[in-house]
């Protein structure tokens, strides 16, 4: 339910501050796709993302 409205209009990934996650640095990354979530260092998503789309 959380990703309906951003699987509806076809956002390949969604990015999600989780409050367990916060202080560590870490979000949240789901594949539209696959629906696989990987955690992902705040400093390594562009990264992530770019690799992802290649």
């Amino acid at each position: 339910k959380r990703y309906f409205r951003f699987d509806e209009i076809g956002t390949p990934f969604c990015v999600t501050i989780d409050s367990e996650n916060y202080d560590k640095w870490l979000v949240t990354v789901r594949d539209r796709d696959s629906m696989k979530q990987d955690l992902v260092k705040i400093d390594e998503l562009n990264a992530y993302i770019t690799k992802k789309l290649s």
